[in-house]
């Protein structure tokens, strides 16, 4: 029996453009991205949990609360004790050098990880020379490194600067390497034949096409950071954030101690920060991505 009319199943624009598919089953998917919040209601909902802590630290550890104060200091004590520390410039006198330290290793480490994971990634000989001793090493706990480079470099800022460097080097190499593996290459072949070779083709395709891994590692690195100043603060330190907590561990001082993590919380804040502003600024076409269709 031959059909001789359209079903009604099909319509005009259920047009067959091969076996078993309509062109309806090749447009593109519509956007599944939820509506947003308001922003009143988006910072009131991220602040719940930091509220929700807060008052129940104020409870537990009012007058008659459940912890003593020699076990935790209340909200009122920590605020106390840091309005003097800013006051006296013990606060930002220590803090000066923990930025110092922090910010010296992590230039170093993160030129180090960059620059091999453009060369490993970029070059077949680099990854061959050198990708099998970079993933070895990076499995070996830096923090287990302290001791060595005590006996190395002796007791003074440069094995912390070392440590630190160890520390973010592996993030950012680890990243940049995965980045440049996936840059399109007739991106690359593109590039080429517009006459760019050497750091041109670096510069204006290889480093644009892998900035998001660039920044994931950043971000990374910069949370190894810290943990890794923790530690080298512990060696021989008479400045410094884990200075400072070391010595209010040893009189028992919970406000003070408290006042130490409040501080590393707010640095790895701003640190966070400030790779999203980078985000922003680096890469524009996600804000235009990520604004609601229809937006002008």
């Amino acid at each position: 029996m031959s059909l001789t009319t359209a079903s009604p199943a099909v319509t005009a624009h259920h047009i067959v453009d091969g076996p078993g598919l309509l062109a309806d089953d090749l447009a593109p998917p519509t956007s599944v991205r939820p509506a947003r919040r308001p922003a009143v209601l988006s910072v009131a909902l991220r602040a719940v949990v930091p509220v929700g802590v807060l008052v129940l630290w104020w409870y537990a550890t009012r007058p008659g609360g459940w912890v003593p104060p020699q076990v935790l200091a209340s909200p009122g004590q920590v605020w106390t004790t840091l309005t003097e520390l800013i006051s006296n410039g013990v606060l930002w006198d220590n803090l000066s050098a923990s930025l110092q330290r922090a910010g010296l290793g992590l230039a170093i480490g993160g030129s180090i990880g960059l620059g091999l994971g453009l060369l490993t990634g970029f070059a077949k000989l680099g990854e061959e020379l050198l990708d099998p001793t970079m993933q070895m090493l990076r499995t070996i706990p830096f923090l287990a490194l302290g001791p060595l480079f005590i006996v190395w470099f002796g007791i003074d800022e440069t094995p912390k600067v070392v440590l630190i460097a160890v520390a973010t080097a592996f993030p950012l190499y680890l990243n940049t390497y995965a980045g440049v593996r996936s840059v399109d290459r007739r991106a690359l072949e593109a590039g080429r034949v517009f006459g760019l070779s050497g750091w041109q083709l670096v510069r204006r395709v290889v480093l644009p096409g892998a900035l998001p891994n660039l920044l994931v590692g950043l971000r990374v690195a910069l949370g190894v950071c810290l943990l890794g100043l923790i530690f080298a603060e512990q060696i021989n330190t008479v400045r410094g954030i884990g200075y400072l907590m070391t010595s209010a561990m040893s009189f028992f001082q919970t406000d003070v101690m408290v006042v130490c993590i409040v501080v590393y919380a707010v640095w790895g804040l701003l640190a966070d920060l400030t790779v999203r502003l980078l985000e922003h600024m680096l890469m524009p076409w996600r804000r235009a991505h990520a604004r609601p269709r229809g937006a002008r």
